[in-house]
Formats: C-alpha cells, sequence, structure tokens
C-alpha cells in the first residue's frame, strides 16, 4: 500500500493555476532561444544541486557548484568525498535532463536503482542501487528516539514494485506537479536504500515533471528552493505530518501537497526574479560593451562574471571561439577595467569590475523581492 493522491481543494487549484500561468509564461519567452538561455540554465542547474546536497549536510559553494556544472575543477574547499557526492547528483540531474527526449524511456526499477547508483557510486560500502537488506531509520537529536524508522526490509520489493507501476498508469488525471509530489512522498517513505534516498526521491520528483514537459528539469526543479536553511526545517515537517515517526501509507498527505505546491510557486516566482534581471542585465551590458567598443560577444563573458565568475573556457564554448579569440576578447574587458581575475592556473577566474558592477547592481535593484506565499489570505 502507498500513500493515496489526496483530493485537491480550492485553493489548491487556485496555486496551480498560478503556476500555469507562470510556466506558460516562461515558455513563451524561452521559444525564441534567447543566446543568454544556457547560462541561465546552468545558474539553475548549479543551484539545484547545490539546494538538495546542502539537505543532506553535503555542502559547496555557490563558485564550487558553478564549476561542477561547467565541468571545472572545484577548489581545495571542497574535499575529495564532497566533489564525489556532488558529481554523482549532477550526473544523476544531467540523466534527469535528457528523459524527456528519449522515445523508449519507461519507469521500472532499474531506472529508479540506476539513478540511486549514479547518486551513491561513490560510498561502495552504502550498496548503490541494491535495496537494504534490514531495518532503516533517519535519526533525530535524540539517539534513542529516531525522526523516522522505513518499513521493514522485506516489504521493499513489493512497495517499489506497487511505486513503478503507480508511475507508469497511476492517478494519470492528476496535476503533474501532484504526481511528482506523490512520487517523491512514496519513495523518501519506502526507504528503500541504504543512503542517499532523498536525493533519489527528490531527483526523481523532477523527473516525472520533466516527463509531462513541465519546462525543462532546471527551471522545474525547487531543490535550490528546498535547500534554504529555513526551507529545509519546512520540509522535514512537511514530511512528518505524513509519517508521524513510521511508515503510515493510510495517513492523510494533503498537508505534503500544499507544502510541495507552494515550494512549487516560491521557486517559480523566483525564476521570474531571475529571468527578468537576466534580461535586463543582459540588454544593459550589451550597451556597456558597444560604449566601449566591444564586439557584442563578449557580453557572454561579463553576464557570466555577473552570476558568479567566468572562466575562459566556459566564453570559449559559449561563444565557439578558438582559444586565442577567447584569451583576446577577456584581455580586453580586463583591460576596459570591467573584469578583474581571480586565482591562478585552473583555477583562474574573472569576476566583475567597474562600470559592469555598478550595471549589475542596478538591474539586481530593479527586480528585486522576496516573493510571497500563495496560500496567504488577503
Amino acid at each position: 500500500m502507498l500513500y493515496a493522491m489526496p483530493a485537491l481543494d480550492a485553493a489548491d487549484l487556485r496555486v496551480l493555476g498560478e503556476l500555469g500561468e507562470m510556466r506558460a509564461e516562461l515558455q513563451a519567452q524561452l521559444r525564441s532561444k534567447p543566446h543568454w538561455e544556457g547560462q541561465l540554465r546552468r545558474s539553475l542547474f548549479a543551484a539545484a544541486i547545490q539546494g538538495s546536497n546542502t539537505i543532506e549536510n553535503i555542502t559547496i559553494s555557490s563558485a564550487d557548484a558553478r564549476a561542477l556544472v561547467e565541468r571545472a575543477p572545484m577548489s581545495a574547499e571542497a574535499g575529495d568525498e564532497t566533489q564525489q557526492a556532488v558529481i554523482g547528483y549532477r550526473d544523476a540531474m544531467t540523466y534527469v535532463q535528457q528523459a524527456p527526449l528519449m522515445g523508449f524511456f519507461d519507469y521500472s526499477e532499474m531506472l529508479l536503482s540506476a539513478l540511486h547508483f549514479m547518486i551513491t557510486k561513490y560510498q561502495p560500502a552504502k550498496w548503490p542501487g541494491r535495496y537494504r537488506a534490514g531495518g532503516i531509520y533517519v535519526t533525530s537529536s535524540d539517539p534513542l528516539e529516531p525522526a523516522y524508522t522505513g518499513p521493514d526490509a522485506d516489504l521493499v520489493p513489493g512497495l517499489m514494485g506497487e511505486l513503478v507501476e503507480w508511475l507508469r498508469d497511476g492517478d494519470l488525471d492528476a496535476p503533474a506537479y501532484a504526481r511528482a509530489a506523490m512520487a517523491h512522498l512514496n519513495l523518501v517513505a519506502i526507504h528503500p536504500w541504504r543512503d542517499g534516498n532523498g536525493r533519489t526521491a527528490r531527483a526523481l520528483h523532477t523527473l516525472v515533471l520533466a516527463r509531462v514537459g513541465e519546462l525543462a528539469p532546471e527551471f522545474s526543479s525547487i531543490e535550490e528552493w528546498l535547500g534554504e536553511q529555513t526551507n529545509t526545517v519546512l520540509y522535514y515537517e512537511a514530511l512528518r505530518s505524513t509519517q508521524d515517526g513510521t511508515f503510515q501509507p493510510e495517513r492523510d498527505a494533503h498537508a505534503w501537497l500544499r507544502f510541495v505546491f507552494g515550494a512549487h510557486h516560491r521557486q517559480a516566482q523566483r525564476v521570474k526574479r531571475r529571468h527578468d534581471w537576466t534580461v535586463l542585465l543582459w540588454n544593459d551590458l550589451a550597451g556597456l560593451a558597444a560604449e566601449r567598443g566591444l564586439p557584442e560577444r563578449v557580453v557572454s563573458a561579463l553576464y557570466g562574471a555577473a552570476v558568479g565568475e567566468v572562466r575562459r573556457t566556459t566564453y570559449q564554448q559559449d561563444e565557439g571561439l578558438s582559444r586565442d579569440q577567447a584569451i583576446r576578447d577577456i584581455q580586453a574587458l580586463t583591460r576596459a577595467g570591467l573584469l578583474v581575475p581571480r586565482g591562478n592556473a585552473t583555477t583562474r577566474v574573472y569576476v566583475l569590475d567597474g562600470a559592469a558592477t555598478d550595471v549589475a547592481e542596478a538591474a539586481a535593484a530593479a527586480v528585486r523581492g522576496t516573493g510571497r506565499d500563495p496560500y496567504a489570505k488577503g
């Protein structure tokens, strides 16, 4: 038995309607394939990886998250095990990005175990991809009282088979966000593996959305929002509201759905602000480059630096340049006082400087906001 899909109320439908409107607006804006789309996707992807791993106390800096997505060396601050953990999660989420394009795609236990293997392969003692053979519990602040105890190991294969059947055929008329939320809840409640259950459940959540075309995975994921400390607390509280410490699939999961819908709405507001900032910033940086007599393509480097930092190799790849061309452009931006180098050799990056910094700050001030609670009255 799995947790059943709850009935949606009027407030849920209103929030889902607003989400649909925001999604449609963003889809329309991306339809023309703007030049900045790839960089915006990367920044959202990096934030999702950083957020989901932060929930599990696997922490990397924003700069290292971007390096991870750009397949550049991370800093020495990220230890070897941490790097292996986030590389595995990046690989799993890269698979999630590709899944919507697979005509032969099918939900299966092998698929879920493959995602888990990618996420935990750096821990062979945790049985990557293999179901646990014994009991499992999630620790709490009291070592004598677990926060959650999973179902007996002999129930896991049957529950996972039931989950796969539901993923294929269950509640197909329900909103995609509701199906993603229930897939997430049921997988994390079954807790089929010795470790990595939360990260795999969150990856599955995004995969369910990706499979039905809810924008690209980078624009659909709530992992960035969940990874913020206050929101992580709310996340665990929402899970506990359906579990009360043990696997109880007969309990009502409506509070969990409401939490997830609210999280998606909050993240969608954030993505909209980031999109608006990107459009404004890109145009203003283009004007600045033109004033300095620089080629239009350098806007890509300036935007990358505004997001955090830019690498010569990333700029070269983004613009399809030769190594020498990319070097000349970066040097021109440095001489113009718009970029300044940080680090050495393989870790060298460039950050905004001078007038480019002023442009970025002005664009941020124009779109800055705290968002709103979609379920708040009034």
